[in-house]
């Protein structure tokens, strides 16, 4: 089986599960509003006003994470120097919970489900959430040209050349996924090679056995599995596009509720990122401890200080999205298309 026939198959499997919470979300409403309702506290007594008062709510935030409590960036750093919750407080948001996900399609079927009020995570599986329907806002680009490393075994295959005719295992709905592909495609190998799901868990155990002769790893494992032995024959740094970045999307129930949680949010990362900058070594020694205590020295290859766009939007980041955008089109991975500037929030 190719790995483009395969790859449709997963990802007609994954919208059309999407699309079909998304169908049953009226009917999920009631449901929805019952759970909102346990994260508030409403003031009875409105001095006669009919619409009663949010004192209290929490802001539920979906990330990607094998390791971590909080997200590794400066939403994390912002939140463990208590600037988070305080830069919130005024639009009536007392708590936020950071709840971690395995991957980007669990994560979108919780936003779907209304579990979730934002989500920050892999460029590739928010555009496929929204060409399925999810109804997100995208409000920055968190990370722009996340790494990614093709690891092999020893006396495993020595190049991507090498891995014709073989088996390759990726997360799928990650921009891991959209990197593995692209470079496939580039290497035309698409036809040659078989792809199968593999959960990163379970990906060293595998390609130890032989079960698989690659895998695409993020950052932090990636690096931390070279520093092991592992050899890497690949990198998405070395190809113009293939290069991942992550976004941060809000849903459209939370934006109808707090319009000016978008420029919040962004105003106090951006007061992380100069922070971050001006005290480097404190924020590698938080990375290597949340990462799982890895060497400060892992941490810095994984998450380069360049790697935070001092922006919500830039010009390269947009690029890299319109990119993968188009890639997913041209590959029919996505359900229906859309203009990512009618999906962006202005710079705010």
């Amino acid at each position: 089986m190719s790995s483009q026939i395969f790859e449709r198959s997963f990802i007609d499997r994954v919208l059309t599960s999407i699309t079909t919470a998304a169908l049953l979300l009226t009917l999920t409403s009631c449901a929805a509003q019952q759970s909102q309702s346990n994260t508030l506290v409403v003031d009875s007594s409105n001095d006669g006003n009919n619409s009663p008062e949010v004192k209290t709510q929490v802001l539920r935030v979906g990330f990607i994470s094998s390791d971590s409590k909080v997200p590794v960036g400066p939403e994390g750093w912002a939140l463990k120097k208590g600037k988070l919750t305080p830069a919130l407080q005024g639009l009536g948001i007392e708590e936020i919970q950071f709840l971690p996900f395995s991957g980007g399609p669990a994560l979108n079927e919780s936003l779907v489900s209304g579990q979730l009020d934002m989500g920050l995570y892999g460029d590739t599986p928010a555009l496929v959430g929204r060409a399925a329907g999810i109804p997100t806002r995208l409000i920055n680009q968190t990370r722009v040209g996340q790494n990614a490393w093709l690891l092999t075994r020893q006396n495993g295959p020595r190049s991507v050349a090498e891995l014709k005719g073989q088996k390759i295992g990726v997360a799928r709905g990650t921009y891991l996924h959209r990197y593995l592909m692209g470079l496939l495609d580039q290497e035309g190998l698409t036809e040659d090679v078989t792809v199968v799901q593999l959960p990163a868990a379970d990906a060293r155990a595998a390609i130890e056995r032989g079960d698989i002769a690659a895998y695409p790893f993020a950052m932090g494992a990636g690096a931390i599995l070279m520093s092991q032995g592992f050899p890497s024959i690949d990198q998405a740094k070395d190809h113009r596009g293939l290069v991942g970045t992550g976004v941060s999307v809000a849903t459209e129930d939370i934006l109808s509720r707090h319009p000016e949680l978008p420029r919040q949010w962004n105003q106090v990362r951006q007061t992380a990122l100069q922070d971050i900058k001006a005290n480097s070594e404190e924020f590698y020694q938080f990375v290597a401890e949340a990462s799982g205590d890895v060497p400060i020295a892992i941490a810095k290859e994984s998450y380069p200080l360049d790697l935070y766009p001092t922006e919500p939007f830039t010009p390269e980041g947009l690029e890299l999205l319109n990119s993968t955008k188009q890639f997913l089109a041209d590959q029919k991975l996505l359900r229906s298309d859309f203009d990512i500037k009618d999906w962006q929030l202005p710079n705010q």
